[in-house]
């Protein structure tokens, strides 16, 4: 094994101990100390640099069955981490390296090598591989070019649109030749934003009206695709606002994560049929085949600066959670991160 010394004594590490019932409170939470990690076979000791928060996370806090596997209590939880490599057991990975892999919410991680991927902080900020060139970044990609199967003069309604995978939607459809793409954000901040920096048409703050009138106010001329991040209200705004043919891209309904009972759907279902429009919901799992497209296409507009991006960064392990809930809130412009 080759390894770095001088390693601490103590790893500080997040452990869900009760499941949240409604909005998660800090007392389901613990912040433990426990032994630095021995990589064995074929592992990486990875002292965590950065570390994601992301919406998904509320639902692996619950028991019920999902697309990912409920959080264990008592058992660190995971999500994505970018960091570096101070002990290796594997070949193809160094000490030294820089790996992305799936076990945040800690200071250090043993890894499996097969499931690190190493990148390059002189290609770009080791924070991006956590959003705009990550699992955020080909989400929006796949979400909006296969699952809505947008097309050159499309218009292009986005709600969340201050988010990390929001923001990014927007963009790559104006890139991409959207003839109109309008935003909602939860602040007049947020939608400053999106009409001055991100460049979307036209943008509205959801809460300083009825969204379906906000939105036919946006985009007279209707809407031809719809990314939906919030769910709830926005959805069915969407539904209203949909062009013959519309398409609908389920991504996330961050409106109704924490509800104790099941959110209403939309009253105006039926407007499918007249329009004979179409809604999927999609995971960024299912279309991984997509990344070395999406890297290739979509890195030379980071580096370029025609893409545009924005990272919300708290400092320490200690605020993780608080990160997390602020991801709930809405505090966050553009990508959440912990820097550790």
């Amino acid at each position: 094994m080759t390894d770095s010394p001088a390693l601490p004594a103590v790893n500080r590490e997040w452990h869900l101990v009760t499941r949240p019932v409604g909005w998660p409170k800090p007392e389901d939470f613990s912040l433990v100390e426990a032994e630095v990690p021995t990589p064995g076979d074929g592992q990486v000791l990875v002292r965590n640099l950065y570390v994601s928060v992301d919406p998904y996370m509320r639902g692996r806090m619950s028991a019920a069955k999902s697309y990912a596997a409920p959080y264990e209590l008592g058992e660190p939880m995971q999500g994505g981490a970018v960091g570096e490599v101070v002990a290796s057991n594997a070949e193809g990975i160094a000490v030294g390296d820089h790996v992305l892999h799936f076990l945040g919410w800690r200071e250090y991680a043993a890894v499996d090598a097969k499931n690190a991927v190493k990148v390059d902080p002189d290609a770009a900020p080791l924070s991006t591989y956590l959003g705009v060139l990550g699992m955020t970044g080909l989400t929006a990609y796949a979400g909006l070019l296969r699952t809505a199967a947008f097309k050159e003069g499309d218009s292009v309604f986005v709600s969340g649109a201050a988010g990390a995978v929001g923001g990014q939607v927007g963009q790559i459809a104006k890139l991409k030749g959207a003839s109109r793409v309008i935003g909602s954000a939860g602040s007049d901040e947020k939608v400053r934003l999106l009409l001055d920096e991100y460049g979307f048409d036209a943008a509205f703050n959801y809460k300083d009206g009825p969204v379906s009138e906000q939105l036919r106010a946006a985009a007279p001329d209707g809407v031809d695709v719809y990314f939906d991040n919030v769910g709830g209200d926005h959805l069915e705004a969407a539904i209203g606002s949909l062009n013959l043919h519309g398409r609908i891209a389920v991504c996330g309904m961050i409106s109704v994560y924490n509800n104790t009972e099941p959110a209403p759907g939309p009253k105006n279902l039926a407007r499918l049929i007249q329009t004979r429009g179409r809604i999927e919901g999609f995971l960024v799992g299912d279309h991984y085949d997509l990344q070395p497209r999406f890297v290739e296409e979509v890195g030379p507009w980071v580096r370029s600066g025609e893409l545009k991006y924005r990272e919300t960064v708290v400092e320490g392990i200690e605020n993780n959670l608080e990160a997390f809930l602020g991801v709930l809130r809405g505090d966050n412009t553009g990508k959440m991160i912990v820097k550790l």
